[in-house]
């Protein structure tokens, strides 16, 4: 793997601290996530396993969350971008996004579509008028999605044709049933749209959380590889979200075994470089 620090990047990870902000998807049974995660404990663990910088990803639908994470990359400069929530439906989101750009860390918007009641959502008018405006600013976006929202993507990139995306977690399959129609099916049209990236995250949560082996993630990544190639995926961690069913360490160790079939050229890639290149992000 590349030793360049700068291109090695979990292009996925969150923070969240209880006593500032409320996280209402935080049910009761996700006891182990109850509690805060903060940068200084997430700090030596992606230095044990070779990570030297991360990519922030929102957990609240609160722009003062982007706020809070900002102010603390001057301390913690190894977080190397923030993907904020952002209104994609307010009336000044152009306004917002302008002043946004002003800090070089904020690289990227992401809304929690899975959440909506709506499976249309993104085709709404008042949301596609907000990813244009996202385009505009040359701004990304992370898709947060299920399967079934797959098949709206082809139409969404149709009316936003200039918007890079990334899709989070291979769109959680249901890698706990071992399925993979029409997960594949749909994933494979949106792949030959070369704004769409795919993001190698969340896949130990969407397997059997208490007995999961790197083994059951392969036929998931492998398919990825074949349809977006290693060029257009990133890694991330998911952390802390990942720890209902592993720790950091085992979550980087599952990924490094799942795309073991890349060269090493190719697993920096997926392990950093595009990152830097998708969100533009600064240089360390």
């Amino acid at each position: 793997m590349n030793a360049n620090p700068s291109s090695t990047v979990d292009a996925h990870q969150h923070f969240w601290d209880l006593d500032q902000f409320e996280y209402p998807w935080m049910t009761p049974d996700l006891a182990v996530l109850r509690r805060n995660y903060l940068p200084a404990e997430l700090s030596p663990q992606i230095r044990r396993v070779g990570i030297d910088r991360t990519v922030f990803v929102q957990a609240q639908m609160n722009s003062a969350e982007s706020d809070w994470v900002l102010s603390m990359t001057a301390e913690h400069p190894w977080i190397a971008g923030v993907v904020g929530w952002l209104d994609l439906t307010a009336d000044d989101l152009d306004e917002q996004l302008s002043r946004r750009r002003e800090h070089p860390k904020f690289v990227g918007v992401r809304h929690p579509v899975h959440d909506e009641t709506d499976e249309r959502w993104l085709l709404r008018d008042d949301v596609v008028r907000g990813l244009q405006t996202l385009a505009r600013h040359d701004m990304p976006y992370d898709l947060l999605l299920r399967p079934p929202h797959l098949k709206h993507i082809p139409e969404l990139v149709r009316r936003v044709p200039n918007l890079r995306m990334v899709i989070d977690h291979l769109a959680k399959p249901l890698i706990a049933r071992g399925e993979l129609e029409p997960w594949r099916s749909d994933l494979a049209e949106i792949a030959r749209l070369p704004q769409i990236h795919c993001k190698v995250s969340g896949m130990i949560t969407e397997a059997d959380q208490a007995e999961w082996r790197a083994a059951d993630l392969l036929p998931y990544v492998e398919k990825v590889v074949e349809l977006f190639g290693p060029e257009r995926l990133m890694f991330g961690s998911d952390w802390p979200v990942c720890r209902l069913a592993g720790e950091y360490s085992e979550v980087v160790a599952s990924a490094r075994y799942a795309l073991s079939m890349l060269t090493a050229n190719e697993q920096a890639a997926v392990f950093g470089r595009n990152a830097v290149s998708f969100y533009r992000l600064p240089t360390p």
